[in-house]
């Protein structure tokens, strides 16, 4: 390495009879001191060259950490993941509700259950199992490349970079003696007198051609272990990056590997469900519940099958019932309408708008108390009762009594109508006797048949003679009334002749309170 200090020789090598030849020659400026930049700056880069490698080792050892900390935070995840997991199979570890209704076995609904459960128990169990893989093969893999980078960066530091620092040293003691030869040759040039001998810069010259010889001999020797080292830095990276491989390879190997269980559990799942026939449950269920579920097969209900308690007890069993037509009792309107009509053995005229039974409630739009009626003495197919409507209907609110203009089909049939109506009118119809318009008047004879259901042009007399006394004496017969057909309507009396009041049950006399129902 070349120094500046040949104009220092050559002021030093000049004869003092050329110093006295020229005794007025101004003295040369002095030459600029020599620099540590000057004196090693070669050497610079062998100090930089070991802080750069040891810095590579450094962000190599924080790489590798980033890993161990990715690696660390997986295994934590899976180890959440599994407890995530054993949440979830609880959420159907319990048998289903109302469990019955589905077919137990193996490929319907409950099967369905039975495969999530134990799918969903090996989703867990893969997760812990990838925790575990990771913790204990793939984590320890980059833990000794992390040491072994560390180990790497203290070679360095106590190997080239010791050097290193010994080179600064040598590099400051040779630079220090520069500097004094560069004050001993100023002092030597700016005045003739004399200097010590230690102070001769001549010594000191050759003193720091000593110290550079040295420095450079300590340069070069690690300049060749900085050669020896980068060389085999190559071969470490390569190592270093060997073996994140193989860690990586072993984290996929374990985490793809329970991502594909994790695959194939869901797959299972879903093969199983779609395994199930649509009709699998239903048929199952059909057949468990056969004496439960209505048999498509078998008829309809009908009310013609139906029996109930008291349906055909004998109060239920109207005296005599069927269609008639009724003038209406608005003023504003006229003629007559056909209506269903029933005289009750509670002793009512019932009037309804028709017989149906089905598409409505039946509510009476009439319904006359027969002991407290006035009948009147039919006139061919016409006949009248006047009393008062105890229906719910608004027509009765308004009225109070009311005079009933029925006409029937035939003469026969009002005979008939008016023969059931006086029986459960009992004496009342003949006490007050009623009379309509320009109908006959009754006569005595009239008033006793119509009191007795008209049996005295058909009955003997001794016949008519033990009924009346057996009325008179409060006595009633068991026989039940007959009615057969005859009278338009679903039960009709067959004639008026054969209807009598002891066939009906009914009571007559002249106190109110002692008419009641035939079925009592």
């Amino acid at each position: 390495m070349s120094l500046p200090v040949r104009t220092l020789t050559k002021s030093l090598h000049k004869s003092p009879t050329d110093m006295a030849s020229h005794p007025a020659e101004k003295a040369p400026v002095p030459t600029q001191l020599p620099t540590r930049q000057s004196t090693g700056a070669s050497a610079l880069s062998d100090v930089a060259t070991s802080a750069l490698l040891e810095e590579r080792l450094r962000a190599w050892k924080h790489a590798v950490g980033y890993l161990e900390e990715y690696i660390s935070a997986t295994e934590k995840a899976q180890k959440a993941h599994a407890k995530e997991y054993e949440k979830v199979l609880k959420s159907i570890q319990d048998p289903l509700k109302e469990g019955s209704h589905f077919d137990q076995s193996l490929g319907g609904i409950a099967g369905l259950f039975e495969n999530m459960r134990v799918n969903t128990e090996s989703l867990a169990n893969s997760h812990l199992e990838t925790e575990k893989n990771l913790k204990g093969t793939v984590l320890p893999i980059l833990e000794r490349l992390h040491k072994e980078i560390k180990n790497k960066s203290k070679e360095i530091s106590s190997g080239v970079g010791k050097a290193a620092k010994e080179i600064e040293k040598s590099r400051n003691t040779t630079q220090k003696h520069i500097e004094l030869l560069g004050q001993q040759s100023a002092a030597a040039e700016s005045s003739g007198s004399k200097v010590n001998s230690h102070d001769d810069p001549y010594i000191t010259q050759r003193g720091i051609y000593y110290r550079l010889n040295k420095q450079i001999l300590e340069e070069n020797n690690n300049r060749q272990d900085l050669i020896s080292v980068q060389e085999n830095f190559a071969a470490f990276e390569h190592h270093v990056v060997e073996v994140i491989q193989q860690a990586m390879a072993s984290f996929v190997q374990y985490v793809g590997g329970q991502v594909q269980r994790n695959q194939n559990a869901y797959t299972d799942m879903l093969s199983n469900v779609q395994r199930i026939p649509p009709d699998f449950e239903w048929n199952g269920f059909k057949q468990r519940e056969a004496d439960v579920l209505v048999d498509p097969s078998s008829a309809p209900r009908s009310i013609d099958g139906v029996t109930f308690p008291n349906q055909n007890h004998k109060s239920t069993q109207p005296l005599l019932e069927g269609t008639l037509e009724r003038k209406s009792r608005n003023i504003l309107s006229s003629g007559y309408s056909t209506g269903y009509y029933a005289i009750t053995n509670a002793l009512y005229l019932h009037g309804f708008k028709d017989n149906d039974n089905v598409r409505k409630d039946p509510e009476p739009e009439i319904s006359i108390y027969l002991p407290d009626a006035v009948i009147g003495v039919p006139n061919g197919e016409k006949f009248h009762v006047k009393g008062k409507d105890v229906s719910k209907g608004f027509s009765s609110k308004l009225a109070g009594s009311s005079e009933l203009n029925f006409k029937a089909h035939t003469a026969n049939d009002a005979e008939k109508w008016v023969e059931v109506i006086k029986m459960a009118a009992g004496a009342n119809a003949a006490r007050v006797p009623y009379s309509s318009g320009a109908s006959s008047p009754i006569t005595p004879t009239a008033q006793k048949q119509a009191s007795f259901g008209s049996i005295g042009a058909a009955a003997p007399a001794a016949e008519t003679k033990a009924i009346d006394a057996q009325q008179e004496q409060g006595v009633t017969t068991t026989t039940p009334l007959q009615i057969t057909g005859g009278v338009t309507g679903e039960k009709t009396v067959s004639s008026p002749t054969a209807v009598s009041p002891s066939a009906t049950g009914a009571v007559v006399g002249t106190d109110k309170s002692a008419a009641k129902p035939p079925f009592e």
